[in-house]
């Protein structure tokens, strides 16, 4: 195999190695590739010497019992790896730890390879990159370009076909907009889902660290192996059901007003914007207008309100004793984290508490919003001689994400055609609650794939990938939902139907059952219900709608089942068997044979005068 042609997608990676590739020649690949380096990418790159442990581990391991054998993957600045500098971009600021970071622990044990650590805006503060004394992070289609930041440096190194993927921070934005800007994946996870033990922080009780990959597939790879509660991080939260799975479709997404959409005159960025609604549309999306009017007043909170005393507080010491060696227009928004009072906290917590209701309410609507990462992009040349107004303009759709405790992920929209920035890349966010981490990630994925395209700048192609399945075995990202078949009366658009509905249900197809079943339409009762009854003989097959079911509301949902209804097995026709309705043979008595039928909206659409009544004995 010539490695100079092998992509870093995890897949390919995964299977150089299953074909005897050594992971010694995979990661001297990796080192050669960012040995240049020209987009300033990297601070730190390991040595031989540095990397000889984390080699050394691997070795007589079999690649297929490590979910991310070999995988070699870049460290943000501002998050520990043992033994190496964390500068967090401030050469002044600079430590060496003696352990990594939880999450970067996780990470090596899974069998992944740590190459280095990359540049950021200091501080984490920035969504552009040039705010370093590395030099700003060039974008790795056109170095004229701004990289997205702060987690610019991790963005290049994945795009550029580097490493596998990098993991970045994202208080504002940090994780989504460089992903927009280099055509990758960027997943800003739940808070808590990952440990920030171990990280530099930013603004603390908003912060994530965040995953930046090459595809969905590869970002859920990475969660799946680095979503463990730390009870060291006080913010740490285990994963939570994400309940059912909105990305296969049909599903309802979100997209602003026309009045709330601002792309800075950038008019190929509000093309893009168009066609990924085309795009979600033609997936089975219905697109659903919504005020994002209270989502950017709790945006302008995270600068413009007390929440700037976080950055401030967590570097106070340092930017008080050597405020010099802190960038300018850093040094501006953190000092200005001085000035709130108490007070200002508290009223701004009120405020974002009643803007978060009003949100959610709006999200309660539909399974997730649409929204542009960013509405453009700017030259290195200009970000520099303006650098809060333009910074601030990438944040519009990004700086109420944390606040109002949202997952979200970015995702490559295409290339801008024409403009100011021809041939650049450009993407789309996804948001929803928190948790539903993976039916986003499935979506990006089928949103992604939409397109004919390439992973990152490399030339490798996204089709030549396999497309995201389901979480790994054990994993703690499990949907936490049970299917139940429905016959009768909550069949969709009946009257028992949002019973379903409003638990949060969702339709996944309609099946019949084995030919083993009596089907009674039963006496009595204010709702005409069926009965299906397993029979050894004179059986039919019948018509079902399999639903899915949040866990949590499964025993509520029981509850209400009058007799002689219940939940039992019901054998399906090919073969399988689901949780769904059964009757009583007893409750039976009395009813109405509709066998025959083999449908309740049969039956209902006035075909029962054929039927006859039931008699206990046939039973």
């Amino acid at each position: 195999m010539n490695l100079q042609d092998l992509s870093f997608d995890i897949a390919s990676l995964r299977a150089a190695y299953a074909a005897g590739t050594p992971v010694r020649d995979v990661i001297a690949e990796a080192l050669r590739r960012c040995a240049g380096d020209a987009h300033h990418a990297f601070i730190h790159r390991l040595s031989e010497a540095e990397l000889e442990s984390h080699l050394a581990r691997l070795e007589g391991l079999a690649p297929a019992g490590l979910p991310l054998y070999g995988v070699p993957f870049a460290i943000k600045d501002n998050i520990d790896l043992a033994g190496v500098p964390t500068t967090a971009a401030c050469p002044e600021y600079a430590y060496v730890p003696e352990r990594s970071a939880f999450v970067v622990e996780q990470l090596i044990a899974a069998g992944a390879v740590p190459l280095g650590k990359t540049n950021l805006d200091q501080f984490a503060t920035g969504l552009n990159g040039t705010r370093s004394p590395y030099g700003a992070c060039r974008n790795a289609f056109d170095p004229a370009f701004v990289s997205g930041g702060s987690s610019s440096g991790s963005a290049v190194a994945v795009a550029k076909g580097w490493v596998s993927f990098a993991l970045g921070t994202d208080t504002a934005g940090s994780g989504r907009v460089p992903a927009a800007f280099n055509h990758l994946i960027g997943l800003k996870p739940t808070l808590g889902l990952l440990s920030a033990s171990g990280v530099v922080p930013a603004c603390r009780s908003v912060d994530t660290v965040s995953i930046l990959a090459l595809t969905a597939a590869d970002a859920q790879a990475v969660l799946a192996a680095a979503a463990v509660p730390d009870a060291a991080d006080a913010f740490s939260r285990a994963a939570q059901p994400f309940g059912v799975d909105f990305s296969s479709g049909p599903f309802r997404f979100g997209v602003p007003r026309a009045q709330d959409l601002e792309f800075f005159g950038n008019a190929a960025a509000a093309a893009l914007f168009a066609q990924s609604v085309e795009r979600l549309q033609a997936l089975g999306g219905q697109a659903i207008e919504i005020d994002l009017t209270p989502f950017l007043e709790a945006a302008r909170l995270l600068y413009d309100g007390p929440w700037v005393a976080e950055r401030y507080a967590a570097i106070h010491g340092f930017i008080e004793a050597r405020p010099e060696a802190v960038f300018a227009p850093v040094r501006q928004i953190i000092e200005g984290g001085k000035r709130p009072l108490a007070a200002d906290a508290f009223a701004a917590s009120y405020r974002l508490k009643a803007l978060k209701r009003v949100c959610d309410a709006q999200l309660a609507s539909v399974d997730g919003l649409l929204l542009p990462t960013a509405g453009t992009i700017y030259r290195i040349a200009d970000m520099q001689a303006d650098p809060i107004r333009l910074n601030s303009n990438l944040g519009r759709y990004t700086n109420f994400v944390n606040l109002l405790d949202y997952a979200a992920v970015a995702v490559p929209a295409g290339f801008q055609d024409g403009g100011d920035a021809p041939g650049l890349p450009w993407g789309v966010t996804l948001v929803a609650p928190a948790f539903r981490d993976v039916p986003l990630l499935r979506l990006a994925d089928r949103l992604h794939r939409a397109q004919a395209t390439t992973l990152g700048a490399t030339p490798t192609a996204l089709a030549s990938t396999p497309a995201i399945g389901a979480p790994p075995a054990g994993s703690a990202l499990g949907a936490g939902t049970v299917q139940v078949a429905v016959c009768g009366a909550h069949l969709s658009g009946l009257p028992l139907n949002g019973q379903l509905t409003q638990r949060g249900a969702r339709l996944l197809r309609t099946v019949r059952s084995a030919p083993e079943y009596r089907f009674v339409a039963l006496a009595g009762g204010p709702v005409q219900r069926p009965g299906m009854v397993r029979v050894a003989e004179g059986g039919a097959a019948i018509e079902m709608e399999i639903w899915e079911l949040p866990l949590a509301h499964f025993g509520s949902f029981v509850a209400g089942i009058p007799a002689p209804l219940g939940i039992g097995q019901v054998r399906l026709e090919d073969g399988g068997s689901v949780c769904g309705f059964v009757c009583e043979a007893l409750g039976a008595e009395g009813g109405t044979d509709i066998t025959h039928l083999g449908s309740w909206r049969a039956w209902l659409a006035g075909q029962p005068r054929a039927a006859t009544a039931i008699r206990p004995a046939s039973l």
